[in-house]
């Protein structure tokens, strides 16, 4: 962290920190939030922190002078300062706001996609189990077709055999006939 302090910096930080002691639990949820994520950024730790307000401390920012012509134009340009970072900060925190229901909804949304994938893998699995059974009634169905085949085929051979055998047999031929010659 640099020696010395940015004004806008030093203003963003009071703003923040301000917000972060509200009475508003949203607002310092959110705030100290911000806070977290600006000092990741800046790779500021808690004790690089904690040495900023020791030396604000005794040494306050130059912008507050002691004459009160000075201390008049400084605090109206100050003023106007604080209704613009107000302003910024509030949009910030309305954006804020706005992107955090966005993510309720998605994740709702996210939510009700997993409930649904999981309804459709359970209809999956039933359907699977459903076939799988079908497949394994139809089995024995080919079984007894074949089994008709083969006793079909064994009665016909039978029945031919029973129709020759009741029939009279045709006279036997003269085998004299070929013994003459």
């Amino acid at each position: 962290m640099s020696d010395t302090l940015d004004p806008k910096e030093l203003k963003i930080l009071s703003d923040i920190l301000a917000l972060v002691l509200e009475d508003q639990p949203g607002q310092s949820e959110t705030a100290l939030t911000a806070l977290r994520a600006r000092a990741q950024r800046n790779k500021v730790t808690g004790g690089a922190l904690k040495n900023l307000f020791t030396a604000i401390a005794p040494n306050p920012p130059k912008s507050r002078a002691s004459s009160s012509s000075t201390r008049s134009r400084t605090s109206r340009a100050s003023s106007a300062d604080v209704q613009q970072e107000r302003q910024r900060v509030r949009e910030l925190t309305e954006g804020m706001t706005r992107l955090d229901l966005e993510l309720r909804n998605v994740r709702a949304a996210n939510a009700a996609l997993k409930a649904e994938l999981f309804l459709t893998q359970q209809a999956r699995a039933e359907t699977q189990s459903n076939l799988i059974a079908a497949q394994a009634a139809s089995t024995p169905r080919y079984s007894l077709i074949g089994l008709a085949f083969v006793v079909g085929c064994i009665a016909g051979v039978a029945g031919t055999e029973l129709f020759h055998s009741l029939l009279p047999a045709p006279p036997a031929p003269s085998n004299a006939h070929y013994l003459a010659h």
